[in-house]
């Protein structure tokens, strides 16, 4: 099979049309149609369907287009082997949390857009278990998710994670509440705020398990009263008096609003950049991949 047809079919998966693929490529139509054609006969089987006005990848196309990944990865590694100069290029698709991407990736793409323009990202807005689910359907080819130190996150072993920083978190609660508690311990902080509901997220688990796993150590249970994923959304909540939650200590709140650091046990929440394992010996990938964590070490 032809590499060229091969990288074809894979921006089909990526693209789900023709006139995409062929945009993205810097063909024809035509050609693209053609060279499609061509691969579904030297497969033997068919390798996509229409789909309303677009196409879809057969059951055969999308293992065909897994392969893909593998050998044109395969192929800009060699080729980078024998050109050790040469510039990276290609999109790499990105998918992570909100806070990730305005901390790490938009810098990252001023950047690229400066050093190495033939590079270019394409950015989807996920909390990580959708990031996770999305690099394993290959949707994307990096994930920006997050754990905390009191909640570490099990992943596939399959996938590649880099550290990329670390930011610690406390407890939101009414700026009115805070006085006289500051420098209480996390245990003595839950005992306090015992009869308040929690706000946690409404798409990742990982801050309600940390707020059960200190609730566990100062004897108490918390009440799980709202979810909201956006950080503006959990202060306006906080601000009506509907409860408390986590926030980061490095951000200043709005007002109404105080974060009370977390201490005995603290609260780190860890940023990663993760992606499948063998895949960085695609050059653009890689690249990336290293400015995010030149990026998270500065």
């Amino acid at each position: 099979m032809d590499p060229r047809r091969l990288r074809f079919l894979l921006e089909l998966s990526r693209q789900g049309s023709m006139r995409a693929v062929a945009e993205e490529l810097g063909h024809t139509t035509s050609t693209v149609s053609q060279q499609l054609a061509q691969l579904t006969r030297e497969a033997g089987t068919a390798l996509y369907e229409p789909d309303g006005r677009r196409v879809r990848l057969t059951p055969a196309g999308r293992r065909l287009a897994e392969h893909a990944v593998t050998v044109l990865a395969a192929l800009d590694a060699a080729r980078a082997d024998l050109d050790p100069h040469a510039e990276p290029a290609g999109t790499v698709r990105v998918g992570g949390f909100a806070t990730a991407i305005r901390r790490s990736l938009v810098p990252t793409l001023a950047r690229l857009a400066r050093e190495h323009p033939a590079v270019r990202l394409r950015v989807l807005e996920h909390e990580p278990p959708e990031a996770l689910a999305a690099l394993a359907a290959d949707a994307v080819d990096l994930a920006l998710v997050y754990d905390y130190d009191l909640a570490p996150a099990a992943l596939d072993p399959t996938v590649d994670r880099v550290p990329l920083w670390q930011a610690p978190w406390g407890l939101g609660v009414p700026a009115r509440a805070a006085r006289g508690v500051r420098g209480a311990t996390a245990p003595e902080l839950l005992r306090r705020f015992a009869d308040h509901e929690w706000i946690v997220n409404s798409r990742h688990v990982a801050d309600e398990d940390v707020v059960r796993t200190i609730a566990a150590v100062a004897g108490v249970e918390p009440v799980v009263g709202h979810r909201a994923d956006s950080l503006e959304l959990v202060q306006d909540l906080v601000v009506a008096g509907l409860g408390v939650g986590l926030l980061p200590l490095d951000q200043p709140p709005r007002p109404g609003v105080a974060v009370l650091a977390l201490r005995r046990p603290g609260v780190l929440l860890r940023a990663h950049a993760v992606t499948r394992r063998g895949r960085d010996s695609w050059a653009p990938l890689r690249l990336v991949r290293a400015l995010l964590a030149d990026d998270g070490a500065g």
